[in-house]
């Protein structure tokens, strides 16, 4: 049954009551954005001006940060979910953080943390591809690479690194 703000105010405090629970219970597992907190109580039947109210009131109290959850992923996902640049960006606009605290994060992360990520990845999957030819070897793990969203400059690198290819006959394309 959904409530409106009309209502009784011993219901809305009950409702916000419950939102607060539901928003409570969401960060518990993990810090969230803002859209997915917002979506989180949409899906459990929140009023909207209940759930923005929550969600304004989280803010003010700094258990809603869309800066920090930001920072917190890119760091994460460079290090352990070995992503790039371009693929963490990605994530975080899906996530529902705007376009500039996105660029903001993502412009935070270390060159040489984008680079040992992308090394570490690619001698994983090297290992996988040591019997393929040289030629076929760098063709893949390029592509593996730009689709986790490593910059050319930094596939290019790295796969010199891996593959003890010259990094300008990599990025040349020639074999």
């Amino acid at each position: 049954m959904k409530l409106t703000s009309d209502q009784p105010t011993e219901e809305r405090a009950t409702q916000l009551e419950v939102a607060r629970r539901i928003a409570l219970d969401q960060l518990a597992v993990r810090q969230r954005s803002s859209k997915e907190l917002r979506d989180a109580l949409a899906k459990r039947n929140v009023p909207e001006d209940v759930a923005e109210e929550i969600l304004q009131r989280f803010t003010a109290v700094g258990l809603l940060d869309d800066a920090a959850f930001a920072q917190a992923l890119t760091q994460s996902r460079c290090r352990n979910g070995m992503r790039g640049k371009a693929r963490i960006r990605q994530e975080l606009r899906e996530k529902g953080v705007d376009r500039e605290t996105a660029e903001e994060a993502v412009a935070q992360l270390a060159p040489e943390d984008e680079y040992e990520a992308a090394l570490a990845l690619a001698r994983r999957r090297a290992v996988a591809m040591a019997r393929l030819e040289p030629h076929v070897m760098r063709r893949r793990l390029a592509g593996q690479l730009a689709r986790r969203g490593f910059s050319g400059s930094v596939v290019g690198s790295v796969i010199a690194v891996v593959t003890d290819a010259d990094p300008v006959e990599f990025s040349t394309g020639e074999q």
